[in-house]
């Protein structure tokens, strides 16, 4: 059995606990919040399970729950490009789920973590019947635009710490991963696999973050001390 069918048959109703991690149910009046809640499924995801794949029809819309996920497409040259990272919080593919068409990149879980899934029919019936549903929505691809546009002019400085803060500064969009807060739970080699550079030179980075008074290194994550700077440096 592969990977997507062990994740799939994994499936699960969500816990009360994880229900409350979801950012937008809040945000739906009462009838729809339980027409949502009832259709919601949750799996527990190992690292190296694929939640989505290139080319495969779109059947939910899904969202981090805990954990961390990787957004990814395979390069012309055979690697693989990394895209974004995905922390608690994070809901994504909107606008394939929008366009109902197939994936067109790879989301993979880098460690153990809970993935929510909204099936697609109810995700369209949200949007048909829900104002608040639907400013989420919104709000979420001019994010995601946003960061996406800043990805790309980082990438043209070709600066390995740069690279880092950009990564650093999107995971930490309180508006894309509210799940977040100051402490990223990550370790430098996953950032290394986000960034896509050596473990050391991503020390490196977070080394020279560190003294000036951006971030703190702690056990088995980083605290932001001043996202302001760390947006700031990311665009210069």
């Amino acid at each position: 059995m592969n990977q997507d069918l062990s994740l799939h048959h994994r499936r699960r109703q969500p816990s009360s606990e994880e229900l409350a991690g979801i950012p937008w149910l809040p945000l739906l009046q009462p009838q729809e919040r339980e027409r949502a809640v009832a259709a919601l499924l949750v799996g527990d995801a190992r690292a190296g399970d694929y939640v989505c794949r290139i080319g495969r029809p779109v059947t939910y819309w899904f969202g981090v729950i805990e954990g961390l996920l990787k957004m990814s497409n395979d390069s012309v040259d055979g690697g693989t490009m990394t895209f974004a990272g995905l922390p608690p919080g994070g809901w994504f593919g909107e606008g394939t789920a929008l366009k109902r068409e197939p994936y067109r990149y790879n989301i993979q879980a880098l460690r153990k973590s809970v993935v929510a899934g909204l099936p697609i029919d109810s995700f369209h019936w949200l949007l048909d019947h829900s104002i608040g549903f639907n400013r989420y929505v919104m709000n979420q691809l001019n994010e995601r635009l946003g960061q996406f546009i800043a990805a790309r002019e980082i990438d043209r400085l070709n600066n390995p710490d740069a690279r880092v803060a950009r990564s650093l500064a999107v995971l930490f969009n309180s508006a894309l991963y509210p799940g977040v807060g100051e402490v990223l739970r990550i370790t430098q080699q996953e950032l290394a696999y986000l960034v896509g550079l050596s473990r050391q030179r991503v020390n490196e980075a977070l080394t020279a973050l560190e003294a000036q008074g951006t971030i703190r290194v702690e056990y088995g994550g980083l605290r932001v001390l001043n996202l302001a700077a760390l947006r700031s440096s990311v665009m210069q």
